[in-house]
């Protein structure tokens, strides 16, 4: 092997060794992550729905009204924005959504959230200042829906899809707080 080939591979090695490294240590990468991603599906026949969003802790905080302000746009979990996939167009709330990929924003309140399936696909769920990247120009679907109060907390904030009454809703919850968004 020739002397500059060689040198290539160890400068390559450096290179690569430093990238690892740097990833390790000063980026963590190798950490647990506080809100963990999760992806939640739904199948039924030729349906196939998806939800990707990661779930942050309760870890004794009072969420809405608090640490997730009431009447102000939420990214709906944390880390990344949340995306909601439907492969059919569906019904929701009986307003029409077609085939796509959305990112999933709410706003939550005391009694009502208003629900937001946004077109624009966002690399990361808020800005420098800590502020929503969501853009109402790109809202395909906007609607509202009651909240639930639940008997038990929820620890982790957790997005499912119900279909136990041969109803479908996409349904999330936090705290005592639960909201479900109705599918058709």
């Amino acid at each position: 092997m020739n002397t500059f080939l060689k040198r290539v591979l160890i400068l390559l090695s450096i290179i690569a060794l430093g990238l690892f490294l740097y990833s390790a240590f000063v980026e963590n990468i190798f950490a647990q992550r506080l809100s963990p991603k999760d992806t939640v599906e739904f199948k039924l026949n030729d349906l196939k729905l998806e939800v990707f969003y990661n779930r942050p802790f309760k870890k004794d905080r009072e969420i809405f009204g608090a640490l997730v302000p009431h009447g102000e746009v939420w990214r709906t979990g944390a880390n990344e924005a949340t995306t909601f996939e439907t492969n059919k167009p569906l019904e929701v709330k009986g307003m029409p959504l077609a085939v796509g990929k959305y990112t999933l924003w709410t706003v939550p309140r005391d009694s009502i959230w208003t629900v937001m399936f946004n077109t624009k696909q966002y690399s990361w769920g808020v800005n420098a200042e800590m502020k929503p990247m969501w853009d109402p120009n790109y809202d395909a679907l906007t609607i509202e829906v009651p909240v639930q109060k639940l008997q038990n907390t929820v620890e982790q904030f957790t997005i499912a899809f119900d279909n136990s009454t041969d109803n479908l809703f996409l349904t999330m919850a936090w705290d005592d707080v639960k909201v479900a968004v109705p599918l058709k």
